[in-house]
């Protein structure tokens, strides 16, 4: 629930954990971390493309809460859902609160664009033009770019009672066209700028457009660009002739794109999940963006055939959708981008020693992206090809479009090894690229299961079975992230490697789970959900209540992407209660309040936006010494706990242990830089740093530091 007094919440706190008060609402705490992200861009710390790029990571996470999260509330309040979430807010409340935060969230990002980061990169020679900016010469070759590769794709839809208002795809960037006709007088046409070319097409200066006459736009590169739709609007006369082009606006729609799947009912999961991805280009209309030139008239005739409200419409100062300024992290500026780095390899992989057996001798910790993923990658391959492996089994959620891991999956079946795999094909926005490698997989022999009814599989484990003197051996990969090389260096996870024998037994009942039928719920190390996960954790937090009252030293700190349960929350409420120190560092959205007293007064909540996308979940138990910490896949959110197969797992290695607490998750709640804490109310400030305190930036210290967590091998 928002909370207009806090000073006079503060004052008089509720006694009841359940209290509405007591909890944050979901997507308005969405909200913030976008806003977080968008701060990101604002840093001039960050060198300027990579400025660049946070403003179009906050533009598509934008898309991405539209299409989810506020399509669903639209849904809710159409059904008239009577089941509200912990805060107590009505889904119509909701809409109007995101639509009162986005507003000047909105306006700052196209302050950013059009008044920091444009005349920035000006000044590094890289110019993004208005059409109106360009000379003869360049609007020459243009008009001929556009006679040759675009017109040909081109199809202006008329809209008049002889047609049909046309069907507007989502995201699809758009010309609301008004033309005149000497014989019929004003008419109005729609126009879809194709996503067959790049947004922004690179254009030569006026003084080396000869070069360009003969060669065409695509032969060289350049640092002048122009948007895609303003050389389509202006060359809108050869696609009206003998019209006169009275105007163009840009517009875009977006959709619903979580359709639901009926998968009880379905008697192809593959092919009803095509399904829904064909059906997510048509969802219902949940946003449309104009821009700011746009008359009423033909914003009324828009808002009337798509049925979206005035507060459902937004009006755009600058280009719509600007996450496709991503292109421009494709110039050739390695001064402009953040300086790269070689990942730190664990000294017992740095050598040609057989995997299996430095895994056999010790237990293995990576922390991506300051480690490399290749030992990933190398423990498939080299049981591909191992005569003694007999079988390799593991789960895939979002795999990458050209991925080592899947090619050496297919080598493995061609070696004669049995191969199982689980793809997810409902991995949200994936589902396409999943189905390829579906199909490939299945092509070469490998067992594929699409995942389980009514679940997603989110867990990420891989198991290689080997066969050894002493008998079987399982060897297992564990990991918070996911089998995908080009993200391992974009986010931070942890993976283990391990031949424990309890954890292989958990494995391997968990994939009789996943392949077969089996109800086992008992697992000796593993916490699966949706099992008894929910009440493991809980279980854990309790005994750090008991403990703390005995000793006085009780401690919890969870490191993960977002806290939403109520049950956890309400258990993490009373280890506070009871004056147990509580650190959270949840990245994105946290709808625990902390800072209340005599409620949440002994919890610390704070998040990191930096140049890696924190992932990693680590749960950390001080359990008076017996400490305990458990790494996976799993936030602590409803969906995780209970729509999602997901595991944790122990670390018991002490070595292992002591360096994730010290080196790693000690580090990151000790930053002072990119960290924001989060206040009573819901919103976040810079951490305080005192005044003879370092400044500390987690990520560059662990860049600096890299493999530091190896030392005791």
């Amino acid at each position: 629930m928002v909370v207009d007094n806090i000073k006079k919440f503060l004052a008089e706190p509720p006694r009841d954990l359940k209290d509405p008060r007591l909890y944050i609402n979901r997507e308005l705490s969405m909200m913030r971390f976008n806003k977080r992200v968008l701060e990101e861009a604002l840093d001039e710390s960050h060198p300027l493309l990579e400025r660049l790029k946070f403003l179009a990571i906050f533009s598509s996470n934008l898309d991405e809460f539209f299409m989810i999260r506020v399509s669903g509330l639209r849904r809710q309040m159409e059904a008239s859902a009577h089941q509200v979430p912990p805060d107590g807010l009505l889904p119509s409340e909701q809409l109007a609160m995101v639509r009162q935060r986005l507003l000047p969230q909105l306006e700052e990002q196209y302050r950013c664009w059009k008044d920091d980061l444009l005349p920035k990169l000006e000044k590094e020679g890289i110019k993004v033009l208005h059409y109106h900016q360009l000379k003869r010469k360049q609007r020459k070759i243009l008009r001929g770019y556009f006679k040759k590769e675009i017109y040909p794709a081109l199809t202006p839809l008329a809209f008049d009672p002889g047609h049909p208002f046309p069907q507007i795809s989502n995201l699809s960037m758009n010309l609301a066209v008004v033309v005149y006709d000497p014989r019929h007088g004003q008419r109005f046409a729609r126009l879809k700028v194709p996503k067959i070319y790049s947004r922004l097409i690179a254009i030569p200066s006026e003084e080396t457009a000869d070069e360009f006459q003969e060669l065409g736009l695509n032969d060289r590169t350049s640092s002048n660009f122009i948007w895609l739709e303003e050389v389509v609007k202006a060359n809108l006369d050869l696609l009206f002739p003998g019209l006169k082009v009275e105007a163009a606006y840009p517009f875009r729609v977006t959709r619903d794109a979580d359709p639901e799947i009926e998968e009880d009912e379905a008697s192809d999961l593959l092919a009803a999940i095509e399904e829904s991805v064909r059906e997510r280009q048509f969802g219902t209309a949940i946003r449309l963006e104009i821009d700011g030139t746009m008359p009423d008239q033909v914003r009324e005739i828009l808002q009337t055939n798509l049925d979206v409200a005035s507060y459902q419409t937004y009006v755009v100062d600058g280009p719509i959708g600007l996450s496709d300024v991503m292109e421009l992290m494709s110039i050739n500026r390695a001064d402009l981008k953040d300086t790269p780095f070689k990942p730190s390899l664990p000294p017992s992989l740095s050598t040609d020693e057989n995997i299996f057996s430095v895994i056999r001798r010790r237990n293995i910790l990576l922390y991506h992206p300051y480690d490399s993923f290749d030992p990933v990658v190398r423990f498939i391959r080299e049981a591909a090809r191992d005569p003694e492996v007999l079988a390799i089994k593991m789960t895939l959620y979002r795999v990458g479009p050209d991925s080592p891991i899947v090619a050496a999956l297919m080598d493995a079946r061609e070696n004669g090894k049995q191969v199982a795999v689980l793809v997810e094909l409902k991995a949200r926005f994936d589902e396409e690229n999943n189905i390829i490698w579906a199909r490939a997989l299945e092509r070469a022999g490998v067992h594929v299961v699409y995942g389980l009814v009514g679940l997603k599989t989110h867990a990420k484990v891989s198991v290689v079975i080997r066969h050894e003197q002493d008998g079987i051996r399982r060897y297992i990969h564990l990991s918070s992230g996911n089998y995908n090389d080009e993200t391992a260096r974009l986010y931070t996870d942890i993976g283990y490697f391990t031949c424990d024998p309890e954890i292989g037994k958990d494995v391997s009942a968990l994939f009789n789970g996943l392949t077969g039928y089996s109800r086992n719920e008992e697992y000796k190390k593993l916490l699966v959900a949706p099992g008894h996960m929910q009440e493991d954790i809980i279980s854990r937090i309790e005994r750090e209540i008991k403990v703390h009252k005995k000793s006085g030293d009780g401690y919890l700190a969870f490191k993960m992407n977002a806290l939403v349960d109520q049950p956890s929350i309400e258990a993490l409420y009373r280890a506070s209660q009871a004056g147990v120190k509580v650190d959270i560092q949840a990245r994105g959205i946290c709808c625990l309040r902390p800072g209340v007293p005599g409620v949440s007064d002994n919890i610390t909540v704070t998040s990191i936006v930096g140049r890696f996308l924190e992932h990693a979940r680590i749960y950390y138990f001080r359990n008076g010494g017996e400490e305990e910490i458990l790494l996976g896949s799993a936030d602590l959110m409803p969906r995780n706990l209970y729509r999602r197969v997901e595991t944790l797992f122990p670390v018991d290695d002490d070595v292992i242990k002591r360096s994730i607490r010290d080196e790693i998750l000690k580090v990151h709640l000790r930053d002072n830089v990119k960290a924001r804490k989060m206040l009573p109310d819901g919103t976040y400030e810079p951490v305080s740093r005192k005044a003879d305190e370092e400044p500390l930036n987690s990520q560059e210290w662990m860049i600096a530091h890299r493999g530091i967590w190896h030392k005791a091998e």
